[in-house]
Order: C-alpha cells, then structure tokens, then sequence
C-alpha cells in the first residue's frame, strides 16, 4: 500500500490542478471572441472612415485646401461627401499603374542617342526660352525637295503638369501615321504661369514655325494643331486669340493674321471648352479645390474669359469665317472630362456654321485616347488613328 499511495496523491494532485485551469481555458476563450467580434466593427471603422479621411486630407494638404476663410476651410474639407467624393477619385488614379511598362519604354527611347536620326531634341523657341522637339517624318530622305505638312501636338496636364519627354513615342507614330513633321513643345505650366502665358508660349512656338520652315523641310503653311485635354483646350483659346488679334498676346497684328491663315484646323482629343461646365463637373467629384484648373486662371470670375464657348459667341461674322475646321474626338468612358464637353461644343460650332466632325468612341476613357497612340500593340491604336488620318486627310485638304 505505502508503494501505491503517492501514485494516487498524484493523481488527486492532478485532478485538483485541472480543473481551475478548464475555467481559466474558457474565459481566454471568451476574451478572444470578444475581440474577434470587436476588431470586426473596429475594422470596418477604420475602412470606411479612416481610410477615406487619411486620403481626402492627405490630398488637400498636399494640393490645396478649400478656398474658404479662416477655419471654415476645413469645415469644408471636413464635410463627408468632399471627404469620400475625394478618396474615391484618388483611387482612380490607381489605374494608371498600368501604364507602367509605357513608362519605362518612353523612358528608354527618349535617353537612347541612337533615336536622335528621328528627331531635334531641345530647341529653343519664344519669350521664355521653351524647348521643343521636332519629329521628321519616314520618308525624310526621299522627299527632301518637298515640305512636309506639320503637326504641332500640345499635352494636357490638368494646366499644371507635363513635359515633351513623355510624349516622343506618341509623337514618333504620328510622324509615321501621317507622314507629317510632328512638333512637341513644351510650356510653362501652373504655377510658373496662368493660362494666359500657356497660350503665349504655344503662339511663340507657331511663331518659331513660321520662322524656321525653310531650314527643317516643312510646310510653314500647313499646320494641324492637335491637343489632349488641357492641351485641346490651349490649342483652341490660341487659335481663337489670334483670329480675335488680341493684344495680349503682345504680338504684331500682321504676325497674328499668318498664323492664322496657317492653321489647317484643330482636332481636340477629350478637350475641355467650357470652364464654368468643367468646373461644376469638378465640383460633383469634390475635386474642385485640389484641381490646378482654378488657380491657373487666376480664380473663377475668369472662367468665361478663357472658355472657347464663351468668346466663339462674341465673335464678328467675319472672324467666325476664319476659324479653321475643328475634329473632335472623346471616349465615352472619360470621367475626368465627360464626352458632353466634345459634344456641347461641337454643336455650338455647327449652330455658328463652323466646319467640324465629332467621334464618340466607346470604352475608351481620358488617358487611353492618348497613352494608346503611343505605340501600335495598345488596344485602341489603330480605332483612334484611324479617326485622326481621316480628319487630317480633310483638314489638308480643306484649304
């Protein structure tokens, strides 16, 4: 018995020892879930209110806070529909991570010296001393006696942001595409500038042609500007400054008069042409107060003064005779500037008797109508060129 005995202290032992720790078991067990069903709520908190304010105010104090005074400024950047109309449209740009290997390749062929036999790279041109780069056409070598047409392509930016660089692969295949000299120049930008010296620059470029077409082979009088968005709607207030002489533009009158007769037309890709609609839309996406566009107009009050619809309706007769032809082309998933403001406009040009073509082309939305000019395997390629050739074809021949 006495060999037996510690084996059932043991035991005794053991049964004591457990049955504190099966209750000590059990309330860890309910403590866990009572975070699991807390961290739930907590979660979802953080998702869909820390998150949206994180970004919203992160946005505005990197862009702009509301044009308010004092602290109602951030009372309107508070409000939860600028809050989540915000967040949301910052994570639309999300998208444009796809055009990362466009990225790198654009990068390589611009550094590559070997691609220097396409194009002059940095030429100096106007007032301010922009660059610009110059894009011959294929069959440079062949025709060397005849001048080639000249494209004069303009990038948007929201006013606020760009360079040609970007763009020498775009302007590369228009070369090809239409057999054309194709020009890319760059422009001060916000907040080097207002809109007023953007469109300065762009008629010092047009200056610079009308000046140097002799020494690279192409057709000073034969120009199609072309634009992108916020470079649409430059190319447009040039084109319609000049026909209205205006002085600001601190330009000769006989000098505005050539251009303008050199202008072929415009064709607009996802342009903006009405300011105060452009900016109600920025308003609907909460955008309004981030967005370069009222800063580079030096407030709203100057929205109609630089909104193609408002001067074309103050124009003469007989300035309205001059306005060259105008292609317009805009995707119907553009949410950054809504197809209305192509369709709007080309339908205020056709009630004042002014030559145009509009093309709504479907699933193509802002970015794709240009990044898918850039080289031939992009999905929309060959529909957009196919659209620009034919209006470019008419264009030349217009005249």
């Amino acid at each position: 018995m006495r060999g037996g005995y510690p084996r059932r202290r043991i035991i005794n032992q053991s049964i004591y020892h457990h049955t504190p720790l099966r209750k000590t078991d059990g309330l860890i067990q309910n403590m866990s879930g009572l975070r699991c069903h807390m961290s739930l709520p907590v979660s979802v908190g953080v998702l869909l209110v820390g998150l949206p304010y994180s970004i919203s105010l992160a946005a505005q104090w990197l862009y702009g806070w509301p044009n308010k005074p004092g602290y109602k400024k951030y009372i309107e950047a508070l409000k939860p529909r600028r809050i989540y109309c915000l967040t949301r449209a910052v994570l639309e740009t999300l998208k444009y991570l796809q055009y990362g290997r466009l990225y790198f390749q654009w990068k390589s062929w611009y550094k590559n010296e070997g691609n220097r036999k396409h194009y002059e790279k940095g030429i100096t041109f106007g007032r301010r001393s922009n660059k610009l780069d110059l894009y011959h056409p294929p069959n440079m070598d062949r025709c060397k006696g005849v001048p080639a047409p000249l494209v004069v392509f303009i990038y948007g930016g929201a006013w606020g942001s760009g360079d040609r660089s970007i763009y020498c692969l775009l302007a590369r295949q228009m070369a090809k595409e239409l057999s054309a000299t194709v020009i890319c120049p760059d422009y001060f930008v916000y907040p080097k500038a207002n809109v007023l010296g953007m469109v300065q620059d762009i008629v010092d470029c047009l200056i610079w042609v009308q000046e140097s077409g002799q020494k690279f082979n192409f057709d000073k009088d034969n120009i199609v500007l072309i634009g992108h968005s916020a470079g649409a709607h430059l190319c447009t207030l040039a084109a319609l400054f000049l026909i209205d002489g205006r002085e600001e533009l601190f330009i000769e009158p006989s000098k505005q008069a050539d251009i303008t007769q050199s202008i072929r037309g415009v064709i607009g890709l996802s342009g903006v042409y009405n300011i105060v609609d452009h900016y109600e839309h920025e308003q609907k996406r909460g955008v309004e107060y981030v967005s370069t566009m009222h800063k580079a107009m030096n407030g709203v009050e100057n929205f109609p003064y630089y909104s193609p619809t408002h001067l074309l309706k103050k124009l003469s007769r007989d300035k309205l005779n001059r306005i060259p032809p105008f292609a317009l082309l805009h995707g119907t998933d553009d949410i950054i500037v809504p197809f209305d403001s192509s369709a709007k406009f080309c339908d205020l040009l056709t009630s004042l008797s002014v030559k145009v073509s509009l093309y709504l082309l479907p699933r193509v939305d802002h970015a794709e109508i240009v990044t898918d000019l850039m080289v031939p395997d992009r999905r929309f390629y060959h529909p957009i060129y196919s659209c620009i050739k034919q209006e470019y074809r008419k264009l030349l021949g217009a005249w």
